[in-house]
């Protein structure tokens, strides 16, 4: 028994221990999610995860419901409803012999066919009046409607207009995602070839302290040489943690571009030089300017047509409203005598209804609304011509940027190989320790120089892209 009790705790301890192990590599295995991206599969993972692109995915579909109100509101509109009267024992009293009672018809006439008129039995004598009860009764009805109005159609063109333009916003973000998503991307590509690059300084810097340490043990270098080669890699090494902390940063930026959970692990797969493909940047510069593509042109040309539907829509003001409706009425008496029912089971009607005078309010409206008209086109106009001048603009800086940029990188490459040849000669005594120094800085300010030129290249790009509509 005793041994029963020992075996089944041993039991639940592995249990525990099994279950314990297996949430850990749950964790780790969500921990270490690593997502494997090129620049364009950035983009799009952005595209379908982006909250920003979400939401505006949300207003593109509540366009189109408010379309769909303002066309269902020139359709028949159909509601029922109950009516319960109760009178709390109220009889209504007809006089007897020779008074009102007399003076009731026989029958009346409902849509031209006579009905007759029964009046409910009374215990009263005739001589003193006709006793009615008013008894509790209920009306269930079923009503029909539809009213239409010019403002109403002008209404479902305005709100077409306002769906294509959240149509273009939603495109408009998409292109603004991917923008962010590449600057981001590229500016991590340089920071790790810059960390890269400035790793192998480091490491030949770290030599060149350690060969001078020992060259001051043996008596062959001044203390003073040591401690300044000391400097030089410790500001070195904070250059480089700096920039490493700064790499962290954008990872984290671009995590929060692309939507994806926060512990998450990116590795980028599209190279530098792939992103900054030089003879695709020079195309752009060459391929011309079809304002047509451009969204925020494409903004205006709608704001435009929805200036000029405004102008329509207060014409509308003088024109008729027709409408029509058909009722059905069922009347029941809660009582054993039948009630005096004179409710219609079935009504149509229509109406028709025209504006006549409004001491010029309409005519006011309708030239308020010219006037916004010819300030939409005015803005067109403005904007278009702005436009053009900025393309120009935007052409003019990537061609400075990639010229920038063509001497940046030179100038790195040049700068390295400097530092290099530098050190190699500190090392047989042929250069001097500032001269060490000085390549040391160099090499930090041409790495700073190149990020800036890499991302004036990316930012022109981004900017004339955006201008085409690409």
């Amino acid at each position: 028994m005793i041994e029963m009790k020992y075996n089944r705790s041993f039991s639940r301890v592995v249990l525990l221990l099994m279950i314990s192990a297996i949430s850990l590599q749950s964790v780790r295995a969500q921990e270490q999610t690593t997502l494997r991206l090129s620049l364009k599969e950035a983009q799009d993972y952005a595209v379908e995860h982006n909250y920003t692109m979400q939401n505006a995915s949300l207003d593109v579909q509540k366009a189109e419901y408010t379309k769909w109100q303002t066309i269902a509101s020139m359709l028949p509109q159909i509601k029922a409803g109950f009516d319960y009267q109760n009178m709390c024992g109220y009889e209504m009293v007809m006089g007897g012999s020779g008074s009102f009672s007399s003076m009731i018809p026989d029958t009346i006439l409902i849509g031209g066919v006579p009905v007759p008129i029964s009046l409910p039995a009374s215990s009263e004598s005739e001589s003193s009046g006709t006793v009615i009860p008013m008894n509790p009764s209920g009306t269930f009805s079923i009503t029909a409607s539809v009213a239409l109005t010019g403002a109403q159609i002008v209404g479902i063109i305005l709100n077409k207009i306002a769906k294509e333009m959240v149509d273009i916003s939603y495109k408009q973000t998409e292109q603004n995602i991917r923008s962010q998503v590449k600057s981001v991307y590229v500016s991590i590509l340089v920071m790790e070839d810059i960390v890269g690059l400035l790793d192998s300084s480091l490491a030949n810097m770290e030599r060149l302290e350690q060969t001078t340490l020992e060259s001051v043990r043996a008596g062959a270098a001044e203390q003073i040489q040591a401690d300044k080669l000391h400097v030089q890699v410790a500001s070195l090494r904070n250059s480089i943690n700096a920039n490493r902390r700064s790499l962290q940063m954008l990872y984290n930026s671009l995590i929060l571009q692309l939507g994806s959970d926060v512990n998450s692990k990116l590795a980028l797969t599209t190279p530098l030089d792939d992103v900054l493909d030089i003879n695709y940047l020079g195309q752009l510069t060459l391929g011309g300017f079809d304002i047509e593509k451009n969204y925020n042109y494409q903004l205006l040309q709608q704001n435009e047509q929805i200036a000029k539907r405004n102008v329509t829509m207060a014409y509308m003001d003088f024109t008729p409203t027709l409408s029509a409706y058909y009722q059905y009425s069922a009347k029941t008496y809660f009582g054993k005598d039948e009630g005096f029912n004179m409710t219609p089971p079935n009504m149509i009607g229509a109406s028709i209804s025209l504006p006549l005078f409004s001491s010029g309010s309409r005519y006011a409206k309708v030239k308020s609304a010219e006037l916004d008209y010819t300030a939409a086109l005015n803005s067109k106009q403005q904007a278009e011509d702005g436009l053009k001048v900025q393309y120009n603009q935007l052409c003019y800086d990537l061609v400075n940027a990639i010229e920038t940029y063509q001497i940046q990188k030179d100038n790195l490459d040049v700068t390295k190989r400097v530092f290099n040849n530098t050190t190699e000669k500190y090392k047989y005594g042929h250069a001097s320790n500032l001269e060490v120094t000085n390549a040391s800085t160099d090499i930090i300010t041409a790495q700073s120089n190149y990020i800036q030129a890499v991302m004036s290249v990316v930012s022109a790009e981004v900017a004339l892209e955006n201008l085409l509509g690409k």
